[in-house]
């Protein structure tokens, strides 16, 4: 059942083997990709580029296939690669790497073994998308505060975070605008989401007014 089309050399594959191998390949992209989609919002280039890496890497494992010389020459031309794009989330890298595998089984001409890896694998994404148990803390907060460099932040909020919140813990501090101001970095879970927003009025009037963000996500820099 899980046996490789591919029964012959690299030499020798035949037109037939290689469209059922490519065919394969670029249907766990299309699953892959339309999976991630219903998932999450991605954009259209990046779902593109999911569909086609599988077809890529599948033709990449058949000419390196049994030959050592092709295999250290592909392997040192992918190491001048440089990608030059914004950090991408955890989701991103997991269909990444997802494509890639579904590339090297059809590449080695396991296409059944492709194709059941693939929807396997994209149930079990699917499902524990949808599982509460694994769902983000409504309640949890990454909170920065922006205070003059004269004020005493250390006791300055305590009082606050302790009314609306079940635990907080102060994470960063930085300077801002040339070192006028410092910006405080609090990891917060609230013990209600909806006084979320008396907990940022009284944190103003604390510091004067300076901005407060509160957002349910750490900044682009903290993330994966």
């Amino acid at each position: 059942m899980f046996g490789s089309v591919l029964t012959n050399t690299v030499n020798s594959i035949t037109i037939q083997q290689f469209a059922l191998c490519f065919f394969t390949s670029i249907l766990c992209g299309l699953l892959i990709a339309a999976a991630y989609r219903s998932a999450v919002n991605a954009k259209k280039d990046f779902l593109i580029t999911i569909a086609l890496i599988p077809a890529v890497v599948m033709n990449v494992i058949m000419l390196v296939n049994g030959n050592l010389g092709i295999g250290v020459a592909v392997a040192g031309s992918f190491s001048l690669v440089r990608f030059r794009s914004m950090p991408g989330k955890a989701s991103d890298i997991a269909v990444i790497f997802l494509a890639m595998a579904a590339g090297l089984a059809s590449g080695m001409g396991y296409v059944v073994y492709a194709l059941i890896f693939t929807v396997g694998v994209l149930a079990a994404a699917l499902i524990l998308y949808r599982v509460p148990v694994l769902a983000e803390n409504q309640n949890f907060r990454h909170v920065r505060i922006t205070v003059s460099e004269d004020m005493d932040y250390v006791d300055a909020f305590k009082n606050v975070f302790e009314r609306y919140a079940g635990t907080y813990h102060l994470e960063t501090v930085k300077t801002v605008n040339l070192g006028a101001m410092y910006q405080l970095s609090y990891e917060v879970v609230l013990k209600n989401a909806g006084e979320e927003k008396q907990m940022i009025d009284e944190l103003r009037i604390r510091n004067g007014n300076l901005p407060v963000i509160c957002s349910m996500h750490a900044p682009a820099a903290q993330s994966l």
